[in-house]
């Protein structure tokens, strides 16, 4: 498989008002992004909703997601749950559904036996087992455990693991594994406000909540920071600042789901308990879409 690099969007599950996943708009959302300068997807992230779907559930979007791309973009799924039986299981059953790699985010409830050593010890038996490359995820804003630069620079030693996707925001932190890692492997910026800042420290891409609603925006920013065109990707930067802070930290699902629909994708409303997003902060989100010339983009 070739080096994983580029821009991806951590893909939103859509659920239709009596809760269930809607696969007709999903479809509707797969054609538009599938138009874009965007890399490939990621499915069952924490943009996907996944810690509220069943198990079927994952399955089945990884089969319409692998439907519904063409063959160039890239499928990742995220396949971490708490148990590495489980884990395997999932990966290995992703692969079989057409994921070209497995995003696994480490185990979190039980913080106290989660050390360092054990959870090397984790991520190299998925890596063993898993039929597919694998991408540490470190999402410490919410499984509360921060995988050091020292550990994910260990694991880039691994044949099958080819990359992290770093949601931390420490971008010393995301220096230092760029700077540690083994030759090849992948270091994604896990959010849009740090997209610029990793590329040129030598990062390979992203996976970013906020291409959910501006897909052709990052792509480009991120194909200006490889072409070296540095003010322009500058520019594109600071102007998604504000967007991304409305689909991330500020109104989290709700607030993403709400942008896009304002582009023209489906975003529907999040699964109980997340609360969709109240009028005021839907309000500020246009603003934004309309300054940045998105709405109603990709309808």
């Amino acid at each position: 498989m070739k080096k994983i690099e580029g821009v991806f969007a951590p893909i939103a599950t859509p659920f239709g008002a009596d809760g269930a996943i809607d696969f007709g708009k999903f479809a509707e959302n797969l054609t538009k992004f599938d138009r874009t300068g965007l890399a490939g997807i990621v499915a069952l992230g924490s943009n996907g909703e996944f810690a509220m779907l069943s198990g079927q559930e994952k399955l089945d979007l990884i089969s319409a997601i692998r439907k519904g791309i063409s063959p160039n973009k890239l499928l990742i799924a995220g396949t971490g749950c708490e148990s590495l039986k489980e884990t395997i299981e999932l990966s290995k059953a992703a692969a079989d559904r057409g994921a070209d790699a497995a995003l696994v985010i480490n185990p979190s409830y039980y913080k106290r036996d989660l050390n360092e050593g054990t959870l090397e010890k984790f991520f190299c038996a998925v890596a063993d087992a898993c039929p597919v490359p694998v991408m540490v995820y470190n999402m410490p804003g919410n499984s509360g455990i921060n995988l050091s630069s020292g550990l994910v620079v260990r694991l880039s030693a691994h044949p099958n693991i080819v990359g992290v996707k770093d949601s931390g925001g420490n971008i010393v932190q995301i220096a230092e594994i760029i700077a540690g890692a083994s030759e090849g492997f992948s270091v994604f910026a896990g959010s849009g406000s740090y997209l610029f800042a990793t590329t040129l420290l030598g990062g390979c891409g992203g996976t970013l909540a906020v291409a959910n609603v501006a897909p052709d925006l990052c792509a480009e920013l991120y194909a200006l920071c490889r072409k070296g065109e540095v003010e322009n990707a500058r520019k594109i930067q600071l102007s998604l600042l504000h967007l991304n802070s409305c689909v991330t930290a500020r109104y989290g699902i709700g607030g993403m789901k709400a942008a896009m629909d304002l582009a023209g994708f489906y975003g529907g409303v999040p699964r109980l308990p997340i609360q969709p997003a109240c009028e005021a902060v839907v309000r500020e989100i246009r603003d934004e879409i309309e300054k940045l010339g998105l709405l109603g983009k990709y309808r």
